[in-house]
Parts: C-alpha cells; structure tokens; sequence
C-alpha cells in the first residue's frame, strides 16, 4: 500500500498540533508500517512556509520517510476539472487551490491520502480512498 501524506498531518506533528498531534503521529507510524509514504512538489512547498532553509524542511521530511513523487500530467487536467465543478458551484477561488492537485494526484496515482480534510476530498474525489479522523 502507498499513502500521500496531506500537508496539514505534517504540520500537525512539525507544530505538536495540541488538538490533532496525537491522531496525526500514530496514523502517520501505522501508515508508515503498511506501506510507502508520498509527497509531492506541492506538499513540500506548503510545509516548506515554515523553515528558513532547506536544510531544516529537508531533516523535517527525509526522503527516506517520505518519497518524493512528481505531480502527473493527468493529475494536473484533473485538478482542472474538479475546479471548474468547484468554481460552478460558487466557488470564490480565481486559480485552483492545491487541495485540487493533491486530491486528483492521490486519484490518479492510485495512492491512498492520509488527510484531516475530508469534505473537500469527498466533494471532488469521491472515488478516493483516504485515512481521515473519524
């Protein structure tokens, strides 16, 4: 099995979350025991806010714990796709938000997305398997 792992359950554990740092973090290590965990450019990027240099993001997310995955083309004319049905649903948003691109790359790569998200994933993947606090 193969996990994505959503930006707000690293953040959770970079920040020791008072309310979601405990389910992230053992959600996360039981994950880890069943199969790879990913990330993507885009992931990395949200989490990266946070750091000042590389080097600290980079002993943050090892990329012996989380495998770095490009984004794939297919995944981007998805992305498209669910935001054109968000913006007609009036959504505000002028440019697709990166919840699109994780969704749709987790959809069409397969992957099972670990996430505290679950109504927008829902919403727009409703195919995709996700791990999410209950």
């Amino acid at each position: 099995m193969s996990f994505l792992v959503d930006t707000n359950i690293i953040l959770d554990i970079v920040t020791e979350d008072p309310q979601w740092f405990d389910w992230s973090s053992s959600t996360l290590a039981q994950c880890s025991e069943e199969g790879k965990l990913w990330i993507n450019p885009i992931i990395y990027a949200e989490v990266s806010v946070g750091f000042s240099h590389i080097e600290e993001l980079e002993s943050v997310l090892p990329s012996t714990i989380f495998h770095r995955a490009s984004l794939p083309w297919e995944a981007g004319f998805l992305a498209g796709k669910c935001f054109l049905s968000y913006r007609k649903a009036t959504g505000t948003k002028s440019a697709p938000l990166p919840d699109f691109y994780i969704g749709a790359h987790a959809a069409i790569s397969n992957l099972t997305l670990i996430t505290r998200d679950r109504g927008r994933f829902k919403s727009y993947f409703p195919k995709l398997n996700l791990i999410c606090p209950s």
